[in-house]
């Protein structure tokens, strides 16, 4: 049956496949459009599942916030820089952070089984447009922040770095200034009293260890290590931190300015955590040549 340019254009706007996937499940199944569909439907699940292994360290930050100080930030993985930037992948991300904040879901897990406005659930989007982009698509990480009565400050560094901090007592320029301090800083608490005993435990025995071999006495040592902690301590905590607008103060003293402080802080980074394979470059040209399907 000759299938005319007409049938795969309308396919190609039904479903976003590509030119010759659409041909081709035109001609299988005799022209039949719905039929199509649902031929590129099945093949394209099947593409994902195969796909599902595969190491998926880029991607963006999508950013939601509510004008009751209610935020959240949302890690949507692919393989590589390209598709990041794809505006499918880029409206999927915000479409998901959106469905993250009006739903509120636990974390990441009950997201993706959450449903869309096409009443497909978070996974079966995600599959969908695998199927489209030729590329592992995972949700990843979701942070929640409130403010309360207080004030959310976020901050996006292009689509890879996402925070929010939750401010009582300052004003939204303020709160603003602190997400990005975030971002630039990378603190992991707000302060020394939200450091867990067992983070302190064990950099203390990394120190001692590397004290010891300078061979010098043990008050001496004892005293090294306890500099040593303090200054980890502030590297660690947002209050310690020298606050990126003017390393001559902390961000406790600047907040002491203000009269404010910090309930909470969140960030995400595009990757973090996640084993990246190395390959060789001619593994990479391989692995393009013959993973196309």
């Amino acid at each position: 049956m000759a299938i005319s340019a007409a049938q795969v254009k309308e396919l190609r706007e039904r479903t976003g496949a590509g030119m010759m996937e659409c041909k081709k499940a035109l001609v299988d199944t005799d022209g039949d459009m719905e039929g199509a569909i649902e031929h590129l439907r099945r093949t394209g699940l099947a593409k994902a599942d195969k796909k599902a292994g595969r190491t998926a360290a880029e991607g963006r930050i999508a950013l939601a916030t509510s004008g009751e100080g209610s935020g959240v930030l949302v890690e949507v993985n692919c393989e590589t820089d390209f598709v990041a930037k794809d505006e499918n992948f880029v409206k999927f991300a915000d479409a998901v952070a959106a469905l993250a904040l009006a739903e509120q879901p636990a974390d990441a897990e009950a997201l993706n089984a959450l449903k869309m406005e096409d009443d497909a659930t978070v996974v079966d989007a995600v599959k969908a447009l695998v199927a489209k982009l030729g590329e592992n698509i995972q949700v990843r990480r979701l942070e929640r922040l409130e403010a309360g009565d207080g004030v959310l400050g976020s901050y996006l560094h292009g689509a890879r770095i996402g925070t929010m901090v939750a401010v009582q007592g300052g004003d939204a320029d303020l709160a603003r200034d602190l997400a990005m301090h975030v971002a630039a800083s990378k603190p992991a608490y707000v302060s020394a009293d939200d450091v867990p005993a067992g983070v302190m435990d064990k950099e203390r025995e990394i120190l001692v260890a590397q004290a010891q071999d300078s061979g010098k006495p043990r008050e001496i040592i004892e005293k090294m290590v306890e500099g040593r902690l303090r200054k980890h301590l502030a590297e660690i905590t947002l209050l310690g931190q020298p606050f990126v607008k003017d390393p001559d103060i902390t961000v406790e003293k600047l907040l002491e300015g203000k009269g404010a402080t910090v309930t909470g802080l969140r960030r995400l980074e595009v990757g973090e955590g996640v084993e990246k394979k190395e390959e060789s470059f001619a593994d990479e040209v391989r692995a393009q040549v013959h993973g196309s399907a």
